[in-house]
């Protein structure tokens, strides 16, 4: 502040920040932004707030990672639900190039990773002088002890080796940028700007819940009387077939399409589940249901690719089937009488002939020509 960085920085610049950080949480380096209880805090507007965190964002220690929201975002039926701004701290440019430090990364991404020449120059400095302090207090030490006793012998004491106690107000010094700490999860960061331009902020920046679209087979939008359908069928078939009761009514409606879809009831679905004859529980009953059906229409797939090539074709294979009954029994009785004389006449080659004198094929031609049978 008492460099002059901006303009607009003053005494209340510093009591919002001793705000912010009395509620930073450090292991992150995020805070909420909590408009109206900062001004309530610190005992001024809401304006006034909004101005000096802005000062704060553009002298580089704050940066805006999330762009709260006003607007409902709860379910139908639920409490009234926001979302909150958040801030995460930052340690300002300026700062690391007085101090010589060496960055990677850029914004809020950026990261210590050395020092400069003169970062390096003035560190040595730095503990070339505490060294001195501290060589020059324990002499002068030396003196008032050995002055005060004369004649006794003086034990020296030598400091211990531990910065926390020499050092004590080192535990005050906690370090606000966000880094990998214990149990610590990760800050997510939208972008990597520490400053969002005034185009970009007036924009709204809540996300709707995206609502996947079903189709049906034919290319068709689902509809939610197909919807309903479905899910008051499997309501029907979930506790009649034990191992499906493990999966939500939701996603075993979805894997229930393929016979819902063609019509099927519950107890159609339900024989059909049950001829699966399962011993065992699924885990994910859903998932399975349709890794089942893919592999059926995989093999019927296959098999009517085979019966294609082999060059079968079902409707001549059952055109006899679908004759009338007359034309049915006369295609037989032609078949038979004509099996009948190939065997008559192979048996006569072999010199079995029939013991009778009647002729099972003469028989059969005469009935089949309507001349009766002869005596």
């Amino acid at each position: 502040m008492a460099a002059g960085l901006h303009e607009g920085a003053g005494p209340t610049t510093l009591v919002v920040a001793r705000d912010l950080a009395a509620r930073m949480d450090y292991r992150r380096g995020i805070v909420i932004y909590d408009l109206a209880g900062a001004a309530r805090r610190t005992g001024t507007s809401p304006a006034t707030v909004k101005r000096h965190v802005k000062v704060l964002r553009e002298l580089g220690a704050l940066v805006w990672l999330v762009h709260g929201s006003k607007r409902n975002l709860a379910a139908p039926g639920e409490p009234y639900m926001a979302t909150a701004t958040i801030y995460g701290a930052v340690i300002p440019a300026v700062f690391d190039e007085a101090m010589g430090h060496r960055l990677t990364g850029s914004g809020y991404e950026g990261r210590v990773c050395g020092v400069t020449e003169a970062g390096r120059e003035r560190a040595v400095a730095q503990v070339t002088a505490r060294s001195e302090a501290w060589h020059h207090g324990r002499r002068r030490t030396e003196q008032q002890r050995s002055s005060g006793r004369r004649g006794a012998r003086v034990r020296t004491v030598r400091p211990v080796d531990n910065v926390v106690v020499d050092n004590p107000r080192s535990q005050a010094r906690e370090p606000h940028s966000p880094g990998r700490y214990h149990r610590a999860p990760a800050v997510q960061v939208d972008g990597g700007c520490k400053d969002t331009s005034r185009e970009r902020a007036s924009r709204s920046t809540d996300r709707r819940p995206s609502f996947k679209i079903s189709y049906n087979p034919d290319g068709s939008r689902r509809t939610a009387g197909q919807t309903r359908r479905g899910v008051g069928i499997t309501q029907q078939v979930r506790p009649r077939v034990a191992w499906t009761q493990g999966a939500g009514l939701r996603e075993l409606e979805v894997a229930l399409r393929p016979f819902t879809d063609v019509g099927w009831d519950w107890p159609a679905i339900t024989a059909e589940l049950h001829s699966w004859h399962l011993t065992w529980r699924p885990v994910r009953p859903a998932a399975y249901i349709r890794a089942r059906l893919a592999q059926q229409a995989t093999a019927e797939h296959q098999s009517a690719a085979a019966e294609l090539a082999e060059g079968w074709d079902e409707q001549t294979a059952s055109g006899p089937l679908a004759a009338s009954s007359p034309d049915l029994v006369r295609s037989v009785l032609d078949g038979l009488a004509e099996g009948l004389a190939t065997y008559s006449a192979r048996q006569a080659e072999l010199g079995l002939d029939d013991l009778s004198n009647q002729s099972a094929a003469a028989d059969m031609a005469a009935f089949l020509s309507g001349t009766g049978a002869p005596a």
